[in-house]
């Protein structure tokens, strides 16, 4: 919205304070989203990964019961 108002991407990028480099990479990422749109993308993304790490951590455990019976036997 900041450069629809006339404003050069620096400028823009230094009233939402971040830089120059972080304002053309979240554009070309969200460029095409509404902020909600945007914000909801990145909840995903995080619940995403939340839900991966917890994956991980239950095939180790299962991996580590294998091993620990495979022993037992």
């Amino acid at each position: 919205m900041e450069l629809a108002g006339g404003r050069k991407v620096p400028e823009a990028a230094k009233k939402i304070g971040v830089t120059e480099q972080t304002y053309c990479q979240g554009k070309q990422e969200y460029g095409g989203l509404r902020v909600d749109q945007a914000k909801r993308l990145k909840d995903l993304e995080k619940e995403n990964a939340r839900q991966k790490r917890l994956l991980a951590e239950a095939e180790l455990d299962k991996a580590i019961s294998r091993e620990a019976a495979s022993g037992n036997s």
